[in-house]
């Protein structure tokens, strides 16, 4: 089972959430001025979810490991959570590559 695409709206920015198939989180979007261009986001993750190479693998200050999904255009789509491990941080790259391509969207902002 595919993943799901949350898409919320504040009052005045966007944003959304991947969800793998079991509920946890798995990305979350930057914030946007308009809902447009939070649907562009939500594609942009689509279309490149297989490519590693979108994939900035980081460290917390802390010592935690987290990764940022890069678009083509070198700009950040979306931010993980901060992992316990570097295996857990792959597993949740590897959740992505799974869950992403075909996830539905939920649109919460109406």
């Amino acid at each position: 089972m595919a993943g799901t695409f949350e898409l919320k709206k504040s009052k005045t920015q966007f944003m959304w959430n991947l969800k793998a198939s079991n509920g946890r989180v798995i990305l979350t979007s930057e914030r946007y001025s308009t809902k447009k261009a939070a649907q562009n986001g939500i594609e942009s993750v689509r279309k490149n979810c297989k490519d590693d190479k979108c994939f900035d693998r980081k460290v917390a200050k802390n010592g935690k490991p987290y990764f940022a999904m890069i678009a083509r255009n070198k700009q950040v789509i979306g931010s993980s959570q901060m992992y316990s491990s570097k295996a857990s941080m792959e597993n949740g790259i590897r959740s992505i590559q799974t869950n992403a391509k075909d996830a539905k969207l939920s649109d919460l902002t109406d």
